[in-house]
């Protein structure tokens, strides 16, 4: 009985609504068959669909699918919570984005859902020291995804990206838990500095489109940057910042700017 239970897969009920997704959509278009089946419906979890997924989207004549997969698969693989962490993102994606209506589509069509779980396994390579491999996973993302994200940047879980083209983040940068950004958002350095150059940002912060954040700052916790905003100094907990530069024009107006996605000043 032992070695039976060994081979139970436990009950996720988001992969059963993907899945169920999956079959919704052949069903309505059966051009999408082969698509469908090859990135949902031939894998038994989240986590195998995403490094098939990842894979797939990051091969390159000079690095094959099949190396990527084994690499991903690795990962996935290690415990380290890489599997969790995409569940999250693809949560937080489907509950803060108004255009996704299915978990399906992130995984699917969203690249910027893709290019965070590109960060994330650059990231887990960086943290085991195989910093050239992060290195080129960076580069693939930004050239497919128009992302680029440092693989030594420090991000929490929940992140959601909006649109996600434009976006930088640099090396020495920190995001925290649950945060949502939109498009031409940078944290970035001030200068040619080494150290610790980039921001820190809080848990629950929204990022508005065209933000710009720069320089060894910190945005506190439940705060909120407006569109096309050049942050250059601290921003308080539960604050929102406007203008260039910015500064504090009111409270966030809500406990979870992030998850209310409420961008009007």
């Amino acid at each position: 009985m032992a070695e039976a239970r060994r081979h139970i897969h436990p009950v996720d009920p988001v992969w059963e609504d993907i899945t169920a997704e999956a079959h919704a959509i052949i069903e309505a278009e059966p051009l999408m068959a082969s698509l469908v089946y090859s990135a949902i419906l031939t894998h038994n979890s989240l986590a195998c669909a995403l490094s098939y997924r990842m894979a797939h989207k990051l091969a390159s004549g000079e690095m094959t699918e099949s190396i990527l997969r084994d690499a991903f698969d690795e990962a996935y693989g290690a415990n380290c919570g890489l599997g969790d962490i995409g569940r999250s993102d693809l949560l937080a994606t489907y509950e803060r984005d108004p255009a996704c209506h299915r978990l399906i589509q992130p995984l699917l069509y969203f690249k910027g859902y893709q290019a965070v779980q590109a960060y994330r396994m650059a990231h887990w390579l960086w943290a085991q020291g195989r910093q050239d491999f992060a290195y080129f996973i960076q580069m693939r993302a930004s050239e497919v995804f128009g992302v680029d994200i440092h693989p030594a940047a420090k991000i929490g879980a929940g992140l959601m990206i909006d649109h996600a083209h434009s976006i930088v983040i640099g090396e020495t940068a920190v995001v925290g838990n649950n945060v949502s950004m939109l498009h031409s958002v940078t944290l970035g350095g001030t200068g040619k500095a080494e150290q610790d150059r980039h921001p820190k940002i809080g848990d629950d912060v929204l990022l508005g489109a065209g933000a710009k954040v720069l320089g060894n700052i910190s945005v506190g916790c439940c705060s909120r940057v407006a569109a096309g905003s050049v942050v250059l100094k601290d921003v308080p907990p539960g604050k929102t910042v406007a203008g260039v530069p910015a500064r504090v024009v009111g409270d966030a107006g809500c406990k979870q700017p992030a998850k209310d996605m409420d961008q009007l000043i």
